[in-house]
C-alpha cells in the first residue's frame, strides 16, 4: 500500500477516534447529576463568647440562634493571603472599626494553605495564630468572620499566586504567555499542570482536608466563625466543563465536609461555583447541613458582556445564582462582587447589584476592603480614599430580623429604608445595620413600633415591635 494512503487511513482512524471521545464526553457531561451526602454529626453549640450568634441555616435562610434570618454583608481581605509578586495590605483594628461603624456585618478572611502547611503533614501553628487574632480582632467589632481558603489562577505561591504550597506542585516551566490579562495565570504549564493533578489524584487532597480539620479544630467553639468558604475559585480547565462539575467538584466539596464536620459541625460550609467566563455550574443535589451557596458573580465587571448601565443582564445571572442554589439545596451568598471603582460606571454597577441583592434577600461581600484606589475602599496605608463609594455599599439594611419583617432596599446615599411588618412576626428584635460614617443617625417610625436604640460606635440600630401588630416601618437619615 502507498505510503500516502496509509498515511491517509492513519489520519481517519484518528479522526473518527476524536469524534468518538467527543461524542461519550457530551454523552457523559449531560447524563443527570445525581446525588451527594455527606456525613456531618449534630452540632454542639457552646456558650457564645461574644455579642455573636451562633449561625446555621433553616427553611432555606442564614439563621442565629435566635431563629431570626440574618443577612451577612461586608467585605473580603486577602490580608493574609501570600501573594510574592504584589503583597497583601494589613488589616488591623482601625479597618474593623471602620467597618462596624459603616454597618456591615461579616469579612469574608482569606486564609492559605501554603502557609498553613508549608511543610507537608505539619500544621504551622504560628500561621494559624495569626489567623485567630485576626478573627478576634474582627470579632470584637460584631464582624462575623467566613474563613475563604483562597486559591488565585496561578496555583501556588511557588508560581506567584495564592494556593497551595509548594510541595503540591508540579515541576515544569512557569511560564505565563500572556500575563496582560487577570486569568491569565491559568494558561501557565506549572500552574496548569499542578491544578489539574489536585483535581485528578487523590494525593494532595488528603492533605487538603486535612488542614481544614486543623483550622476547625481551631475555631469549633467560636461563635464568631460564621463558617468555612472551602475552596475559591475552581475553574475547570482542561477537564471539561459540565463532567468537571459533576464528578471533581461536588465530590470534593462532600469529602471536605465529611472531614470539617468530623471535628467541627457547629459552622457553616460555604461551597461555590465555577468561574469561567460566564458558564453556568452543574450542580449536584448535596445532603449535608448548614450548606451556603456562597459562589461569586463578576459578570459586567471582569467578565464580559461588560456593564452598559442595563440592569437586564446582572438580574439574569442573579436569578441563575439563584437557581443553582435552589437545586444544592442552599441558602445564596455572594462571596464576592466587585468593580474597578476608578471606572466611570462603578457605582451605578455597584447600584444596580446591590438592588438585586436588597429584592432577593441574599448578603454579600465586596471585593474589597483594602487594596489600592482600583478596588479598595481603604488604600494599603490605611486611608479612606473613596468615601463615595462607601456611600453606596454602606446602604441600610436589616442584619436580623424574625419572620414576618420583610425590607426594601436601602438607599446609601439618602438614607432610607422601608419594612414592611406582619402581625404574624415573632416578638424578637430587628437589627439594621446603618452606616454612622456616611449617615446622620437614623429616626424609625411606625405603629407596631415599640422602642428603637442607635449606637453610632457598632453602627447598629435596635428596633422593638409591638407583639401581633403589623404595620409598615419608616427609617430615614436625620
Amino acid at each position: 500500500m502507498p505510503r500516502r494512503h496509509r498515511r491517509s487511513r492513519w489520519l481517519r482512524r484518528i479522526g473518527l477516534g476524536l469524534v468518538a471521545l467527543v461524542i461519550l464526553l457530551t454523552i457523559v457531561a449531560y447524563l443527570p447529576a445525581g446525588s451527594l451526602t455527606a456525613s456531618v454529626p449534630p452540632a454542639r453549640y457552646g456558650q457564645a463568647d461574644s455579642s455573636l450568634s451562633w449561625l446555621r441555616t433553616a427553611h432555606g435562610q442564614i439563621v442565629d440562634a435566635s431563629g431570626r434570618k440574618v443577612l451577612l454583608r461586608g467585605f473580603n481581605a486577602d490580608a493574609l493571603v501570600a501573594y510574592p509578586k504584589d503583597p497583601p495590605a494589613p488589616l488591623d483594628e482601625a479597618d474593623a472599626t471602620l467597618m462596624q461603624q459603616a454597618g456591615f456585618d461579616v469579612v469574608r478572611l482569606g486564609i492559605d494553605w501554603s502557609q498553613l502547611e508549608p511543610v507537608r503533614g505539619r500544621i504551622d501553628q504560628a500561621y494559624l495564630d495569626r489567623v485567630t487574632r485576626t478573627v478576634s480582632t474582627l470579632n470584637r467589632h460584631g464582624l462575623w468572620v467566613v474563613l475563604d481558603m483562597h486559591f488565585r489562577l496561578g496555583w501556588s505561591p511557588r508560581f506567584g499566586y495564592s494556593g497551595a504550597p509548594g510541595w503540591a506542585t508540579i515541576g515544569v516551566p512557569n511560564w505565563n504567555p500572556l500575563s496582560q490579562y487577570s486569568w491569565s495565570p491559568s494558561l501557565s504549564p506549572a500552574a496548569f499542570t499542578s491544578d489539574t493533578y489536585f483535581w485528578l489524584s487523590s494525593d494532595w487532597k488528603k492533605d487538603f482536608y486535612r488542614t481544614w480539620q486543623a483550622v476547625a479544630t481551631r475555631f469549633k467553639d467560636n461563635a464568631g466563625v460564621a463558617g468555612y468558604d472551602i475552596f475559591n475559585e475552581a475553574h475547570p480547565l482542561p477537564i471539561p466543563p459540565r463532567i468537571f462539575d459533576k464528578y471533581y467538584l461536588w465530590p470534593m466539596f462532600k469529602d471536605a465536609i465529611d472531614a470539617i464536620g468530623a471535628v467541627d459541625s457547629n459552622h457553616l460550609f460555604f461551597v461555590e461555583g465555577i468561574l469561567l467566563l460566564t458558564m453556568n455550574t452543574v450542580v449536584v443535589h448535596l445532603n449535608a447541613p448548614n450548606v451556603v451557596y456562597g459562589t461569586h458573580l463578576y459578570e459586567g465587571s471582569l467578565i464580559p458582556p461588560f456593564w452598559t448601565g442595563d440592569p437586564a443582564f446582572l438580574r439574569q445571572r442573579f436569578d441563575q445564582r439563584v437557581k443553582e442554589s435552589a437545586e444544592v439545596p442552599a441558602p445564596l451568598w455572594i462571596g464576592e462582587l466587585g468593580y474597578d471603582l476608578t471606572q466611570k460606571g462603578a457605582l451605578s454597577y455597584a447600584d444596580a447589584a446591590l438592588n438585586e441583592a436588597d429584592d432577593l434577600g441574599i448578603g454579600w461581600a465586596w471585593w474589597q476592603w483594602r487594596e489600592n484606589q482600583y478596588w479598595g475602599i481603604v488604600d494599603r496605608g490605611g486611608k479612606i480614599v473613596n468615601m463615595s463609594a462607601l456611600r453606596h455599599l454602606a446602604r441600610p439594611y436589616v442584619i436580623a430580623a424574625p419572620e414576618g419583617v420583610h425590607p426594601g432596599r436601602g438607599d446609601g446615599v439618602r438614607g432610607a429604608l422601608q419594612l414592611k411588618v406582619d402581625g404574624s412576626h415573632a416578638d424578637e428584635p430587628i437589627v439594621v445595620g446603618w452606616s454612622a460614617l456616611t449617615l446622620t443617625a437614623p429616626i424609625a417610625s411606625g405603629s407596631c413600633l415599640n422602642s428603637s436604640h442607635w449606637d453610632a460606635t457598632a453602627g447598629r440600630l435596635t428596633l422593638q415591635l409591638d407583639p401581633g401588630a403589623g404595620c409598615q416601618v419608616n427609617i430615614r437619615a436625620t
